[in-house]
């Protein structure tokens, strides 16, 4: 592929839809249901790819603008790089499941209220957010082992212990931003090795020395889904109603590769 140039997968729930408008241009939406169904509109560049045949590696710059919907839309929406942890939990759109993972993200990700997705208590775990997670090498047969213990989570008084056990693994920084997102926004990321440096409108919003390993994907995404894992209390997962259609409209997509 050329500089700058983004191959994109789709992945949807089967009522969801992701259309393209015009030359890098899309729409990602989830229909309104009052009912709590898993809802996703998905793009994104890993498709069937193993996690080692990923294709972003530092350095490089990413760039699109997008708005939402709604302020408030009720679940999770964002853009950026990861390395798709949980896709055996999910597995539309020919998506092909792999093996669980900690996280390695880079992306701009939206929570709503519901969620808390934060293992530090002196970082946001919902809003709109810069975030980067980088985390410790752990060879799979160990996080099968050890996840009993994410179960535990769902118990009072359990959770604690695990979020103080997963931040040893698992590093994180976040900094929320304050904008209009319903408004068209140009949103920057420069990822190296080193430091991941984000960007609002040309004006920079974090700067931050935990930065992910890569091989990384493509995502961009919009669903209903919630997670939390707050300070105290238990561990809490599922879907959310939406009585207004969500949607989000992604231009100007770039990835440069010789920033």
């Amino acid at each position: 592929m050329a500089p700058g140039t983004v191959g994109v997968h789709v992945t949807q729930s089967p009522t969801s839809r992701v259309v393209k408008l015009a030359d890098n241009t899309w729409r990602l939406e989830i229909p309104p249901n009052n009912r709590a169904d898993y809802r996703l509109a998905q793009l994104d560049d890993h498709g069937v790819l193993r996690r080692s045949d990923f294709r972003w590696k530092p350095p490089l710059r990413m760039s699109l603008q997008a708005r939402v919907s709604a302020p408030d839309i009720p679940g999770t929406w964002g853009f950026g790089l990861w390395n798709d942890p949980f896709s055996f939990l999910l597995a539309y759109g020919g998506v092909v499941p792999r093996l669980p993972a900690l996280p390695e993200t880079a992306w701009f990700f939206h929570a709503s209220p519901h969620n808390y997705l934060s293992l530090r208590d002196d970082l946001p775990g919902s809003g709109f957010l810069a975030a980067t997670f980088s985390s410790k090498k752990v060879p799979f047969l160990l996080l099968a082992v050890a996840a009993p213990l994410m179960a535990l989570s769902f118990l009072p008084g359990i959770a604690q212990a695990v979020r103080k056990w997963l931040r040893r693994l698992v590093h994180q920084d976040t900094a929320l931003i304050d904008t209009s997102i319903t408004e068209w926004h140009t949103y920057e990321m420069e990822w190296t090795s080193r430091k991941v440096k984000f960007s609002l409108d040309g004006m920079n919003i974090l700067e931050t020395g935990i930065s992910p390993s890569g091989p990384l994907s493509l995502v961009i995404w919009v669903d209903n889904q919630f997670a939390a894992l707050p300070p105290k209390g238990r561990l809490r997962y599922g879907t959310l109603p939406n009585l207004e259609p969500a949607w989000m409209e992604v231009r100007e997509l770039s990835i440069d590769e010789n920033p």
